[in-house]
């Protein structure tokens, strides 16, 4: 970058600051989609250190899973619900590319998760994915690609049902709102396969469940999980 250049970009940097969708601190020089500072004081799970996790114990008796993992614990008003809201609703699919980077990284330091084969994002409705114009489990997805060496397979799990919010229901609620809602297209393309299913954010699992209960009825596959976010 020349020194023209580099005048110009400061200049505009000062009239239309890139913030930190975390924090809404203004980015400064080097920093890339998220500050430095939420990079390593948001709230981390260390999931990938604990085999029996909350995730994971939130799946016991329901899916016959190899492993599962959160990233971040998610508060209400806190900056993770900032960084999934502007993921979600502010057109910014990079931030979930950066946070499967980050997740990434830290489930290549776990065995359970080196023998991944590939990866599926929780599908949107055809609808909402027009709406949305991107899958933010899929971006998600994307960053964790590149950090396990794996392929992300789209348009396999499909949703086939759009669903109402889950956002007030009932743990039994969530469950039936989400029963018959994906199908699996190509079986024959995950017979054998580790996969790793993924969303932006975990509750009661019961949208991660219904998935999962699809993906296990192929021959010879295995299910672990990973998000974004972990709520209580």
């Amino acid at each position: 970058m020349n020194l023209l250049t580099r005048y110009w970009s400061d200049f505009t940097a000062l009239l239309f600051p890139h913030l930190c969708p975390a924090c809404g601190e203004a980015l400064v020089a080097n920093e890339h989609v998220i500050c430095t500072d939420c990079r390593y004081s948001l709230p981390f799970t260390n999931f990938h250190l604990q085999p029996e996790n909350v995730v994971a114990q939130q799946f016991w008796g329901k899916l016959n899973i190899e492993a599962a993992y959160a990233m971040y614990y998610f508060s209400k008003g806190g900056k993770v619900q900032n960084l999934l809201h502007h993921l979600k609703y502010k057109n910014m699919p990079q931030i979930g590319n950066v946070l499967g980077v980050m997740a990434g990284d830290q489930l290549t330091k776990n065995d359970r998760f080196k023998h991944i084969d590939l990866i599926i994002p929780v599908p949107l409705h055809k609808r909402r994915m027009r709406e949305r114009g991107y899958n933010q489990s899929a971006q998600f997805a994307q960053g964790l690609a590149e950090r396990l060496n794996v392929s992300v397979l789209e348009n396999n799990l499909i949703r086939t049902i759009n669903t109402a919010t889950q956002t007030h229901k009932s743990r039994f609620a969530r469950f039936e709102n989400m029963k018959e809602v994906f199908s699996v297209s190509k079986p024959g393309e995950l017979t054998g396969k580790h996969i790793l299913l993924v969303d932006d954010t975990v509750t009661t699992g019961s949208t991660l469940e219904a998935c999962g209960i699809e993906l296990l009825k192929i021959e010879g596959a295995k299910l672990s999980i990973a998000t974004i976010a972990y709520a209580e």
